[in-house]
């Protein structure tokens, strides 16, 4: 029997991945404003340490290009401009779950109530559920941006616990970011399974290391 009454999951990087090229949207980005391009795509994502604690996608974003364009010495260069074309490239819709996802899903159904915690905002994150069909296989949805505090303060985590009617030693969290995912988890007091993705986990301490998404059924099933 499976020591949790519910498993709580993160989404991006976690249950889904996006579809588009990436590399493209970068260079679409320069190409729409008129502008050499400069560095490349892991370079810009690189610089924006983590979600935004604001709700200005264009001024984050632009930021994050600011940075690179001084490591590349382009001045002048309109960095809100590329960020808000960047922007207006994305799509989030174009994601799909990774390979697992669904073994993953229906062990936590199993197991008892299925939560998830993800940062990003509901505008965002709904479309990319929906595009996913994977919406209702959750029994509540905390979108983290909305609220006054993110991962990795507890509140996203507490309001999830609030919601299912479960306390923290009886919830698995499932993420795989350690800043967000390992440290929100365990300052909210939850056991945490982390998704490596071949990485080491120092400084931090995950409860239990998942090579792949599809592992959680052995950990449910406490072959793990």
């Amino acid at each position: 029997m499976t020591p949790f009454d519910a498993v709580l999951f993160d989404l991006d990087g976690t249950l889904c991945r996006r579809t588009q090229d990436t590399d493209r949207i970068y260079q679409s980005a320069f190409e729409r404003v008129g502008v050499e391009p400069f560095g490349k795509s892991e370079s810009l994502w690189a610089t924006l340490r983590g979600p935004p604690d604001h709700d200005d996608r264009v001024g984050y974003i632009g930021a994050g290009f600011a940075r690179l364009a001084a490591q590349h010495d382009r001045t002048g260069v309109d960095t809100l401009a590329l960020a808000e074309a960047l922007t207006d490239l994305v799509d989030d819709s174009q994601v799909a779950l990774r390979a697992g996802a669904e073994t993953a899903l229906d062990s936590a159904t199993a197991a008892g109530a299925v939560g998830l915690v993800t940062n990003g905002p509901e505008r965002r994150q709904r479309t990319k559920l929906d595009a996913l069909g994977i919406t209702d296989r959750f029994e509540t949805r905390v979108y983290a941006f909305d609220l006054p505090r993110r991962k990795p303060h507890a509140a996203p985590f507490d309001r999830a616990l609030d919601a299912l009617e479960t306390t923290p030693d009886r919830a698995l969290f499932v993420g795989n970011s350690l800043a967000y995912d390992v440290a929100g988890a365990h300052n909210a007091g939850l056991p945490v399974a982390w998704l490596s993705n071949g990485e080491g986990a120092e400084p931090y301490s995950p409860d239990h290391v998942l090579e792949s998404i599809g592992a959680l059924d052995s950990l449910l099933a406490g072959r793990q």
